[in-house]
């Protein structure tokens, strides 16, 4: 397991992870190496099997209390000389200056987390603003503690909603909450975050972990691996997809290599009453799209 510096690891023997952002003294403040961290993490977690379900929070009394704006130079990470274009990030957004100089350092985190073939759930313990709000938009469910406070607070410091947060907020609040959200820069309470659906649901502060890691176990225990991870592929894509025939190719490809696969085991252990062994692998997935 790799040793990080801003982050805290642990599997249980059902293969949920608990990730914990591990800078409690400064209310686990977003930071360049942080962004590197959990970009590695779940890329990493992306192919191996041991790791089932993720479940992310924060130590301490904050989620994630946005950048950390105490570092030298450019807080973001971003190269002040570079002068991007659109036509630069289209044809060469992973070289040199525009790779490490210019893109987004939470985009590249949202990235990771969205490309992750697990479920992956946020639970929200305290202050979660800015970078700290926008990472869990690309993960899958969202749970926080009644004393979570969460702000789209980008218009305060003259900068952008970032870390993929355009495509995201919206598809899950709509866009009229979003604009309101940001435009406002408001911190909103729980409930509020909640009214807006953003949250799916709140808890007491000691109920908040239990709770997401009983969601997540009831995700991947008895499941099959490929199957949750071809579906989650689906469901994102089929809320971008230009037409319903688009998905059916989708659809029909993902049917056909889980029903020759674990689909067979699934039918027989419901025929004999008994619990499945799945064997297919997240980290091997066939191709749908």
């Amino acid at each position: 397991m790799t040793a990080y510096e801003t982050l805290s690891v642990e599997t249980d023997a059902d293969g949920v992870t608990t990730l914990t952002l591990d800078r409690p003294d400064a209310l686990n403040a977003f930071t360049v190496t942080m962004a590197r961290e959990l970009e590695h993490f779940f890329t990493a977690a992306a192919s191996d099997d041991a790791i089932r379900a993720v479940v992310v929070t924060g130590a301490g009394r904050a989620f994630c209390a946005g950048m950390d704006l105490s570092a030298q130079g450019n807080v973001f990470g971003l190269d002040e000389d570079a002068h991007p274009t659109p036509a630069d990030l289209r044809d060469r957004l992973t070289q040199a200056p525009y790779q490490d100089g210019v893109r987004d350092t939470g985009g590249k985190v949202a990235l990771a987390i969205h490309a992750c073939p697990k479920p992956v759930i946020a639970a929200i313990n305290g202050a979660a603003v800015g970078i700290g709000a926008t990472m869990t938009l690309a993960m899958d469910i969202r749970l926080a503690s009644t004393r979570a406070r969460i702000g789209f607070v980008f218009g305060r410091l003259g900068i952008v909603p970032e870390a993929c947060s355009s495509y995201f907020l919206p598809r899950i609040v709509g866009v009229q909450q979003a604009l309101e959200w940001v435009y406002s820069a408001e911190v909103l309470s729980a409930e509020a975050a909640l009214e807006g659906r953003l949250l799916r649901s709140l808890h007491e502060p000691d109920d908040l972990l239990p709770a997401a890691l009983d969601l997540a176990r009831s995700f991947v225990v008895g499941r099959s691996p490929v199957a949750l991870a071809l579906a989650k592929q689906l469901l994102y894509a089929g809320t971008s997809a230009a037409s319903p025939l688009e998905m059916h190719r989708a659809d029909s490809l993902a049917m056909w290599h889980t029903s020759v696969g674990d689909g067979k085991e699934g039918v027989a252990a419901f025929r004999e009453k008994r619990d499945p062994d799945f064997t297919g692998r997240a980290s091997e997935l066939p191709r749908i799209f």
